[in-house]
């Protein structure tokens, strides 16, 4: 059976390789490519995608996966060969399901529908965006479709970012933590804000780039196989798991938002760049799911980035790139003005006691679209009525609304709620990383990190995509997704804060 596996490995490197191809060639459509460049990309990406495709969905690949499944049930079940051959089977089930035909038209439709969505954003003028998004989700429902019968035509989307999760699963776990969430806000919007203002004047980027980088390098990010870019919307993109590139954005007047865009992004790259050697170029090669992956970032940006323990020892170092403008504000100011806990527009402005509402409310416009209980040419006026009831405010303008997000424009459908679910993960995973490092908050204190990082990587990191969410989640913190973890959190950091 070793000839077979090697034959399988052999031919998953090869397809890992034409992914990771396309991958580098969507990092650069949004950082350097000339606008220009835009309808050859589509091609470009169409081919490279439909050539993984068959090369996956081949006959070779199926025979070679239906002898070695035997083999798998043989030997240790937590092994890197058993999980890969049922992991790999487990795509090949669903690939196979899904015509070439349409994986080319997808990957040109949202490689052409990225720059649209850009201008409209530039613009304000969802109509612009309107054709090109109808067509995104006439293409998903189409996709969907193809996985009947399901119990909702939404599973199967979601389980492209959380392998085993239902929509039902999610919806509960929600419908568990909204009304806790609201009334967390709630008992916070009665106490008097923390002055902030000072965080809105004008900071100097590069100062700011400085800054970030020295934090992330604290972090463990290794500069040999990373770099750090600009895009107008920061994200994170591996070609390996010795390369993987982070992205981030300095909004005018906002001395912070670039440094939290930065961690969290950070927290993305240390995750996929500490996955074990041994799983390079195969499908286990990158997060358990996206919820994982956003518990990573998350982790970084907020329970670390946003701690007094942090603060306690960058913010004299932050002080010295900004004088004029942190001059004069004591730790306990700027602590509690990058805390403040107020219903914003955009969701990657949000603080922590308000950002899972975001999701929640993108999960049900994503839901209806999909069921076609809402149009797409509706979608600014319910998403206005949404951030209404769930935040109490209008945007403005669809540039402060619904065209905030680059996601759709990426035909990313299935993907928001994982955001909200890191979260929580994220909580979950930090009070066992408590458990085993006591004195973590200490060493936070003097910028040490690498027994966190060592944490992180012995107990999820290394595994990559071994295993499913759930199971993953279950075996570090002995439960699966749970909200209680990240509510105790929120109360026991914003009562502290607002003396609640």
């Amino acid at each position: 059976m070793q000839s077979k596996l090697t034959q399988l490995k052999t031919l998953l490197n090869e397809i890992h390789d034409i992914n990771s191809s396309a991958a580098l060639l969507a990092w650069d459509q949004q950082t350097y490519m000339p606008e220009g460049g835009t309808e050859g990309r589509s091609y470009q990406l169409s081919t490279l995608e439909t050539l993984a495709h068959l090369k996956f969905t081949s006959a070779e690949v199926g025979n070679l996966l239906e002898e070695l499944l035997p083999y798998a049930d043989q030997i240790d079940p937590d092994s890197d060969d058993a999980r890969l051959i049922k992991v790999t089977h487990r795509h090949f089930q669903k690939s196979t399901r899904v015509p070439t035909e349409l994986v080319a038209e997808f990957a040109q439709t949202s490689a052409r529908a990225h720059p649209v969505w850009q201008q409209a954003r530039a613009e304000n003028n969802f109509a612009l965006f309107q054709p090109v998004l109808e067509r995104i989700f006439e293409l998903r429902r189409r996709y969907a479709a193809l996985f009947a019968p399901y119990d909702h035509i939404y599973d199967p989307l979601l389980d492209d970012y959380e392998p085993g999760l239902k929509t039902a699963d999610v919806q509960a776990i929600f419908q568990a933590l909204r009304p806790q969430q609201v009334a967390l806000i709630q008992a916070i919007s009665r106490q008097t804000p923390p002055e902030d203002a000072f965080i809105h004047q004008h900071y100097d980027e590069q100062k700011q780039w400085d800054f970030g980088v020295d934090v992330i390098t604290r972090f463990g990010y290794d500069w040999t196989r990373g770099r750090q870019d600009r895009a107008p919307h920061p994200f994170t993109q591996g070609f390996g798991i010795d390369d993987v590139r982070i992205t981030t954005r300095f909004p005018e007047n906002n001395g912070v938002s670039g440094l939290f865009s930065t961690m969290h992004e950070a927290g993305h790259a240390l995750y996929e760049l500490g996955v074990d050697h041994a799983l390079a170029r195969l499908p286990l090669a990158h997060g358990a799911s996206l919820a994982l992956h956003e518990s990573q970032s998350r982790m970084w940006e907020n329970l670390v980035g946003r701690s007094l323990p942090f603060w306690e020892y960058f913010y004299p170092r932050m002080q010295t790139y900004f004088p004029a403008q942190l001059g004069k504000i004591n730790l306990d100011q700027f602590y509690k003005a990058i805390n403040l806990v107020k219903p914003t527009f955009i969701r990657v402005e949000a603080d922590e006691a308000t950002y899972n509402l975001h999701i929640m409310l993108r999960l049900e416009i994503e839901i209806a679209l999909i069921e076609g209980s809402l149009e797409v040419r509706d979608l600014p006026e319910a998403w206005n009525m949404r951030m209404k009831d769930y935040l109490g405010v209008t945007p403005p303008t669809d540039t402060l609304g619904v065209l905030q997000d680059v996601h759709w424009s990426m035909g990313l459908i299935g993907y928001f709620s994982t955001y909200a679910l890191g979260n929580l993960i994220s909580a979950q995973l930090w009070e066992s990383i408590h458990r085993d490092i006591p004195d973590l908050e200490d060493q936070i204190r003097t910028a040490e990190f690498s027994s966190l990082l060592g944490w992180l990587r012995e107990n999820l990191h290394r595994h990559g995509a071994k295993f499913e969410p759930q199971e993953m989640v279950q075996r570090i913190t002995a439960s699966k997704i749970d909200p209680q973890p990240y509510m105790r959190y929120l109360q026991t950091k914003y009562g502290a804060i607002y003396g609640l």
